[in-house]
């Protein structure tokens, strides 16, 4: 059967996204065929608008409506505890959990050679200047526990350690290791490895 061109190109759309396969993206136009025109239209408004009304942290480089991110504008936060995050997103993950209190600097991405991406389409720059400037005594780097992740938290620190900033800066490596609730008889090595390596005193 042909295909319908103005589904066709929102499914085409929906397909582009990540996670999305074709059978997903062909439910989601279908789905919006059926939606009110008033609540089709709010939604297009606001896909449009979302570039628009949002804009990049001056500071930490997170998703926000003004110059400065909510973070960087609370007072209350510690200046001197930086964690590095790849994305907006694990930011959103670390504030979910309530448990860091420090700011935030994020890199828009991993280094991964194989995708194109290398240091310098990084936010490393910034951080490094932001190292320079004297208030920060830890950088956490949580970045992901995959290859790329682990040569972006080395090339990080590797970098910081040539331009001389190790003076009076602490560089750490967010624990890795076994999930709350998992069995440790279903652990892989590497899993348990990581475990005992990231304990914490009790």
């Amino acid at each position: 059967m042909r295909s319908i061109r103005p589904v066709q190109k929102v499914v085409d759309a929906f397909e582009a996204l990540p996670g999305i396969g074709p059978k997903s993206a062909q439910r989601l136009a279908y789905y919006l065929l059926n939606v009110p025109q008033e609540k089709l239209t709010k939604f297009a408004q606001a896909l449009e608008n979302l570039k628009k009304d949002t804009r990049l942290c001056a500071i930490c480089f997170n998703v926000g409506e003004e110059e400065f991110c909510p973070v960087c504008q609370d007072e209350t936060r510690d200046r001197t505890q930086v964690c590095v995050v790849e994305t907006s997103l694990d930011l959103l993950a670390f504030e979910r959990a309530d448990g860091f209190k420090g700011v935030y600097h994020v890199l828009g991405g991993a280094v991964a050679p194989l995708a194109g991406i290398g240091p310098n389409d990084l936010r490393i720059p910034q951080l490094t200047a932001r190292v320079k400037a004297g208030e920060i005594k830890e950088i956490i780097l949580a970045t992901n526990p995959n290859m790329e992740g682990e040569a972006t938290a080395m090339y990080i620190t590797e970098r910081i350690k040539e331009m001389g900033l190790m003076k009076n800066l602490k560089i750490t490596r967010i624990g890795r290791g076994l999930p709350t609730g998992a069995d440790i008889e279903y652990a892989d090595g590497q899993t348990l490895t990581r475990a005992l390596e990231g304990r914490g005193e009790m």
